[in-house]
């Protein structure tokens, strides 16, 4: 009887090891995704004035057709009037950034001088706030106003997303916009927003169910390495 309570708690202690080392690579993975796949201007391709490329969705939210068909109006606005819009999406900002630090930062990476920046346009979104931020230059501003500009960011890309994070609708909405007013035409404003009240549901979202069942199954291991060694002791020293 000794030996074989001495195999099981031998075992035991081999499964505490192993509930330990499970507990610590859970709480570790739930502390290392937070900050994790965040974007700094130095991990943006380079680009300078007189680029084709229009679209850089690193955020990933964008349809192949959406994106196809904004680069198509914004390549043909450049053709037509030489200024050049583009239009940034980011998973996440850097730690201590906003979207207009960022968009300022890129904005003169890219175009380091005023003669590069003169006709350009940058306009950037970090998909996880969803927060937008817009930069022109000088040569824009008689037709895209810095009015204009901030409610293509603040209005035109923001209320499409605060309907159901339709990203497609917002950026397809920006690009006509800014290419309508641009091209000499009567700014068609921003969109209207329509009142739905809504009764905010009590379902936990995906993300928050995974970290609260990954919270569980550490404490739930926790409890047995510390729980079960105690057991089997106090059982160990009956039998003795």
């Amino acid at each position: 009887m000794a030996r074989l309570l001495h195999q099981v708690f031998s075992s035991i202690k081999y499964l505490q090891s192993w509930a330990i080392a499970i507990a610590i690579a859970l709480i570790a993975s739930q502390i290392a995704v937070l900050p994790a796949f965040a974007t700094g201007v130095y991990e943006i391709p380079m680009l300078s004035a007189g680029d084709r490329t229009w679209v850089l969705d690193k955020g990933d939210v964008l349809s192949r057709t959406s994106e196809s068909n904004i680069s198509s109006v914004l390549d043909t606005l450049e053709k037509q009037t030489g200024k050049e819009v583009r239009f940034v999406t980011i998973h996440r900002l850097d730690y201590g950034e906003t979207a207009t630090s960022f968009t300022n930062q890129l904005f003169e990476q890219w175009f380091p001088t005023k003669e590069d920046q003169t006709d350009r346009i940058l306009l950037v979104l970090d998909t996880v706030t969803n927060s937008a931020a817009i930069r022109t230059g000088e040569g824009v501003k008689s037709l895209l106003t810095d009015e204009i500009a901030q409610s293509v960011a603040g209005e035109t890309v923001q209320v499409p997303l605060r309907e159901g994070n339709k990203y497609n609708e917002a950026f397809t909405a920006a690009g006509s916009r800014i290419a309508t007013v641009l091209s000499g035409e009567p700014d068609p404003g921003a969109p209207k927003v329509v009142d739905n009240i809504q009764v905010e549901g009590t379902f936990k979202k995906a993300e928050e169910t995974d970290q609260g069942n990954a919270t569980v199954v550490v404490v739930v291991l926790l409890v047995l390495a510390t729980v079960i060694p105690m057991v089997t002791y106090f059982w160990y020293q009956g039998f003795s």
